[in-house]
């Protein structure tokens, strides 16, 4: 609990100074955010807010996580170490869509299909190297059966399982970007799910097999590590939703979005609760279905649309909403989400 504690700390006080100081680097360099010609109107007084602010909660999330370990002395872990390679992964694509969006001045940035290929390279590394790397309780990161609350006796083997991790990846992190519309919309919801996973990883810990299997326990590799790797990004996206709640003084970018959405992804598969990322990311799940809502009955329909705009914040605001009044809703929607993910994850284990 103390390493869960130092690490958190550590990443909301360095988030929190490092934003303002990287809010002054970028508006001296000029990167500012451009805003899409087809997005909604209110939207083009932020045209030039610094973007890219990615950039400080995952350097703040990962000093978080080595200053707890570098406080009381502990090895670093496996499981914490690819969730890490992952987010630096997906961070450096996104960063690269980012470059381009201010350094050509335009919203298109990396071309779609680099950039989806660039997340499942990243994706298949991180599953490849979680089948890697068996401590000496013959565990490795990442499973090879399917897990739901929990592990289940579903196997998939080494092909699925990296297929099945690169569709989560993938997923999670393109849905974090749809989301990522409104100030401090993704990243609130983002806290929640971190927070979340702290609880896991801490609860986990507590009834881990470990050398004795007993009835119920969790065969999970290095919980409590993640918890205080959770515990990081939670502290981090907090110390920068403080400046980047409305009006916004930086962005994300697309270089924090897809590296929230892969750290997500990467907590729910090497917790083993991969099918639970539904839930908890219900707000993610919720934004992504209503673009794919639309597109698709815009094609059948030929032209016409179930929402005024999407993503669904945006079909809210063209109907007059306030930004904050649909930040606030939708968070709420997304504790709820959380609670939800928690309920069923405890419930699995009084049911055990």
């Amino acid at each position: 609990m103390r390493q869960i504690l130092i690490s958190g700390a550590f990443a909301l006080v360095f988030a929190l100074f490092g934003t303002r100081i990287l809010i002054r680097i970028l508006e001296k360099k000029g990167f500012g955010q451009i805003i899409r010609d087809d997005g909604p109107s209110t939207h083009h007084i932020k045209h030039g807010t610094p973007t890219m602010g990615g950039i400080i909660f995952i350097l703040a999330s990962i000093l978080g996580y080595l200053f707890s370990h570098l406080v009381t002395l502990t090895p670093v872990t496996a499981s914490a170490l690819l969730v890490i390679g992952l987010v630096v992964a997906l961070g450096v694509i996104g960063f690269l869509d980012d470059w381009l969006k201010v350094s050509k001045q335009n919203s298109r940035g990396l071309k779609g299909r680099y950039k989806l290929t660039g997340q499942a390279l990243a994706a298949g590394g991180f599953a490849y190297l979680g089948l890697q790397y068996m401590n000496e309780y013959s565990l490795t990161p990442i499973s090879q059966y399917l897990s739901g609350v929990r592990e289940t006796s579903i196997y998939l083997g080494t092909t699925v399982v990296i297929l099945w991790i690169i569709l989560m990846v993938m997923s999670a992190s393109n849905g974090v970007n749809l989301t990522d519309g409104l100030d401090g919309l993704a990243i609130g919801a983002a806290i929640m799910v971190f927070l979340a996973f702290v609880l896991i990883g801490v609860w986990q810990f507590g009834q881990s097999c470990g050398a004795e299997v007993t009835a119920g326990c969790y065969a999970v590799r290095d919980p409590l590590d993640l918890a205080v790797l959770a515990a990081a990004f939670a502290g981090a996206c907090t110390g920068f939703l403080w400046w980047n709640t409305a009006p916004a003084k930086i962005m994300m970018g697309d270089t924090g979005s897809l590296a929230l959405g892969g750290a997500i992804a990467a907590f729910a598969a090497t917790l083993r609760v991969q099918l639970l990322l539904i839930p908890l990311g219900g707000l993610f799940v919720i934004i992504t279905l209503s673009v794919l809502i639309q597109t698709f009955y815009f094609k059948i329909s030929g032209g016409k649309r179930v929402f005024r705009m999407a993503p669904l914040h945006h079909h809210f605001e063209l109907k007059g909403w306030e930004e904050i009044t649909i930040v606030i809703r939708f968070w709420i929607i997304s504790g709820l989400s959380v609670a939800l993910g928690l309920g069923l994850f405890y419930a699995q284990w009084v049911a055990k």
